[in-house]
Order: structure tokens, then C-alpha cells, then sequence
């Protein structure tokens, strides 16, 4: 059982497929990167629309007899040896010897109005997946929850751009921090952020509490990532103190038979790297039923 079908569980559905195992990938039709026209960094694929790769995805995996259903999954529990229950919200429950959850995350962004209705399209957070495309035009980077994450992008996204303006927004700027970003050039614009300004569905600045607005044509932010990660949880799987589900390097979870792949796990996992976790999950999921396929047989004789 495969629960997510974005790149990662996909793919890992197309290694296991391959192998001539019976494969159900449960899709709850949300993908984090719905909101986006395009993706980017995938060879062979920049450029293509996300719900295009999804659909090409399932139509290639139908031809290893790969089932493919759409629903949400409500619950998964052991019931024996190798074999789990997973409830289906509209479907009746199924059992499975063995469960990756590939189920994502959420971004959380900060409580500036106009942000989440841009998001993935002229709101991003990736210079990686969408510096390109504005690469030359006036940019705005607004400061988030993640300190950190917020001074690296202002310096990084100067790198597509030379006209960048920082908004610390509620971030408080050390001496060396002012320095470092104005020796990088890129501007600091004081002052609480109350929103981004629109006309005619394109972003056209960011205005200020105090009623100035900057001109921009697109704003970078580090939203909160959040892992979808109930399903681990519930299972017992082990928490980091990072506070996300540990795996081993084949996306093994501490429970045994249970293995996690993509962002539900690794936050920076963009769509390429998420399917090579996929292709690494499967062929260790393949491996740890051959095991107990040995281990079945030999009794058995």
C-alpha cells in the first residue's frame, strides 16, 4: 500500500510495479504544488505542468498493473505479522504487507493578507523552482517564523535579481546581518508588512501598515513546513527532536514493514529528489518482502 501518489509515492509505485508486486496507491487529490503552472529541476520535465505529471505518472503505471485509487486514508493499524489494515474513507478497508506513506506537507505561511491566494504563482519560496522566471525584475523577500531560512533567501534570490528588497517584518536585524545584505545589495524596507497588492491578477507591490507600498512583480517567503505525517504517528513511528519521523537512508521508519518517503520526511525534497526517495523506498520495500518471501517459503517446505 502506497498512500500519496505525488512524485514520491509514484515513483516508488513504478519500481515495486516493475518487480511484479500488487500495488494500491491511495491519492487524496491535494498536491502540494497544485497552486504552481509549472515545475522545475526535474530533467526531461521542466516546464511541465504538475497535474500533467501526475496523470503521465498513473498512465504508465497502469500498464504494470499498478491500482490506483483516489480517496483519503483515515487510518492504518498492524493486524498480524507483515499485515496491515488501512481504512479507506470512502472505500472499505484493505490489507497490505507492507505501507509506504508518501503524503507530504503543508506550508504554513505568515498572516500577511493576499499570500496564500498568490501562492505558487507570483508567492514562492523556491529561487531553485521559480528564480528563473523572474529572474531581472524587482523582488521581495518577507520575513518569516524561520529567522534563519528568511536571512539565507534574502542573500540567495540576489542571485536572480539586482533589484531585491528585504522586509524583516517582525525579524529584529543585528549590525552584522545589515551588513552582510548590504554588501550583497540587496535593500531593507523596515516596517510591518499588511499585505501584497494586486491588480488585474498580477502582484504589484507590497504595502506597509503605514500606507507606503514598495513596487515588486514577485515576493519570496519561508513558510512553516509542516509534514503530513498522522499516519507515522499514529503507527508509532520514531520522532526526531527535530520534530519530524526518522528513516534510514531507504526511508525504513522504526516500525518495522512501514517506510516514509518525500517531504512527509524531508522538508527540502523537491520534486526530483522526492522520487529518487521513491525509487530508493521501492526497491527496499522489495527487498524486505522478498525476505519474508524466503522466509515463507522455507517453512512452508
Amino acid at each position: 500500500m502506497i498512500i500519496g501518489g505525488g512524485a514520491a509515492g509514484l515513483t516508488a509505485a513504478l519500481y515495486l510495479g516493475r518487480a511484479r508486486r500488487r500495488v494500491l496507491v491511495m491519492d487524496a487529490g491535494s498536491p502540494r504544488n497544485a497552486p504552481a503552472a509549472h515545475m522545475h529541476g526535474f530533467l526531461s520535465r521542466d516546464g511541465m505542468a504538475p497535474g500533467s505529471f501526475l496523470a503521465e505518472g498513473r498512465r504508465e503505471l497502469r500498464g504494470y498493473g499498478v491500482e490506483i485509487g483516489e480517496g483519503r486514508v483515515d487510518g492504518v493499524g498492524r493486524t498480524g505479522e507483515d499485515r496491515f489494515e488501512v481504512r479507506l474513507a470512502e472505500h472499505p478497508a484493505v490489507t497490505a504487507r507492507a505501507v509506504l506513506v508518501a503524503t507530504g506537507l503543508r506550508d504554513e505561511l505568515p498572516d500577511i493578507a493576499g499570500l496564500r491566494e498568490r501562492w505558487g504563482r507570483d508567492v514562492v519560496h523556491c529561487p531553485y523552482c521559480h528564480g528563473w522566471e523572474v529572474r531581472d525584475s524587482p523582488i521581495a523577500v518577507l520575513g518569516g517564523d524561520n529567522r534563519p531560512f528568511s536571512l539565507h533567501q534574502a542573500a540567495l534570490i540576489r542571485q536572480w535579481s539586482s533589484d531585491v528588497v528585504f522586509f524583516p517584518d517582525r525579524i529584529e536585524l543585528d549590525q552584522g546581518e545589515r551588513e552582510r545584505l548590504a554588501a550583497r545589495g540587496v535593500r531593507v524596507v523596515e516596517g510591518k508588512v499588511a499585505r501584497v497588492v494586486v491588480d488585474e491578477d498580477r502582484l504589484r507591490g507590497v504595502e506597509l501598515a503605514d500606507g507606503r507600498t514598495i513596487e515588486r512583480s514577485a515576493v519570496f517567503v519561508g513558510p512553516r513546513f509542516v509534514p503530513l505525517d498522522g499516519l507515522l504517528r499514529d503507527l508509532g513511528c520514531a520522532v526526531g527532536e527535530n520534530g519530524w519521523v526518522v528513516t534510514d537512508p531507504s526511508g525504513r521508519t522504526s516500525v518495522d514493514g512501514v517506510w516514509a518517503a518525500g517531504n512527509v520526511v524531508d522538508e527540502s525534497a523537491q520534486a526530483i529528489r522526492a522520487a529518487g526517495a521513491g525509487a530508493t523506498a521501492g526497491i527496499a520495500l522489495n527487498h524486505h518482502l522478498l525476505a519474508r518471501d524466503i522466509e515463507h517459503a522455507v517453512a512452508t517446505r
